[in-house]
């Protein structure tokens, strides 16, 4: 029987799911695109209907049979493999019903995209933070992820959130005077600071997202070299190294590389100099691939490793 070499990495990501179809040489032949899977804010049901339908249409695109998927990789926000190995595998085969399927998740699928290989630490700073890694005995371990409330120190939200806080604090008379507080309350259109009050609380809606695009502000404040802004940057700096710290310490302190992720990481600005400095890093290291490609090449790995020669459903 012959197997024509393709490969599918799904990304499932807070805001989009990707589905790209590649050759064994990594080369796309086909892509996919379609609005948030995850299962926690849209349900089950749902996701699963959004997954399936953006790898039909990068199935599609590719041109190729479905038969001709030798493996698939997936990784779902809201979806880890730890927990949810069983739905993964129920949404891969439902298109896909001959490829071996490697369930994962999303942090995981992305380390491996940003690395090429299932190897290395990972730090991402965008609405959220974390850092995750693996180790040459495969071991995986992330820390943060902890959502706004509990954690996310270094992210988008939490630098929003820091900004917002030193400008209450300049209002009032408890903090020094900062050009974070016109810049922000003219990010948001607000005559005064009193107006954060009610638009934070009394909204109705939650301001996650609007608070993490203030990072932008903060950022640009520090580098117009604004002390209180610089020192909400330098701190959030410091929380990424320490996990990418804590990491290193749980996979016994190995030689690892690192690779940068998420918005505020992804170009050079105060965060991510502050960041390379603090790590040793003399330019930003970006992603070789995007996580969709990572979740094919995990794909491809979980394949060799099993030993099967055929596009057979893996465990």
């Amino acid at each position: 029987m012959r197997f024509v070499d393709y490969l599918m990495g799904i990304d499932g990501g807070g805001s989009t799911v990707r589905a790209v179809i590649v050759t064994n040489d990594l080369q796309v032949a086909g892509e996919s695109k379609g609005p948030t899977a995850n299962p926690n804010l849209v349900g089950r049901p749902t996701a699963l209907k959004t997954i399936q339908t953006a790898m039909t249409d990068a199935i599609t695109e590719a041109g190729i049979p479905v038969q001709a998927i030798r493996a698939v990789g997936i990784g779902v926000a809201g979806a880890e493999a730890s927990h949810s190995e069983a739905w993964l595998r129920e949404v891969v085969s439902g298109v896909t019903p001959d490829a071996y399927i490697a369930p994962s998740g999303d942090h995981e699928i992305a380390l491996v995209g940003a690395h090429g290989a299932h190897r290395g630490i990972l730090v991402l700073a965008g609405t959220g933070s974390l850092a995750c890694g693996v180790g040459s005995a495969g071991e995986y371990h992330v820390i943060g992820a902890r959502g706004y409330l509990l954690g996310d120190e270094g992210s988008g939200y939490w630098i929003g959130k820091e900004g917002l806080i030193a400008a209450i604090r300049d209002d009032d008379g408890r903090g020094r005077h900062t050009q974070l507080t016109a810049a922000l309350l003219e990010k948001l259109q607000l005559a005064n600071v009193e107006a954060l009050i009610p638009w934070m609380y009394h909204s109705g809606v939650s301001r996650t997202k609007e608070v993490a695009a203030l990072a932008g502000t903060v950022l640009e404040t520090a580098e117009q070299g604004d002390r209180v802004a610089l020192e909400i940057v330098w701190k959030a700096a410091d929380e990424l190294a320490l996990a990418i710290r804590a990491v290193n310490y749980r996979l016994n302190m190995e030689q690892l590389p690192v690779a940068f992720a998420g918005g505020l990481l992804s170009f050079m600005n105060p965060l991510s100099r502050a960041l390379c400095n603090l790590i040793r890093l003399t330019e930003i290291p970006l992603p070789k691939y995007s996580a969709a490609i990572g979740g094919a090449i995990l794909a491809q790995s979980a394949l060799a490793r099993s030993g099967l020669t055929g596009g057979k459903r893996g465990a």
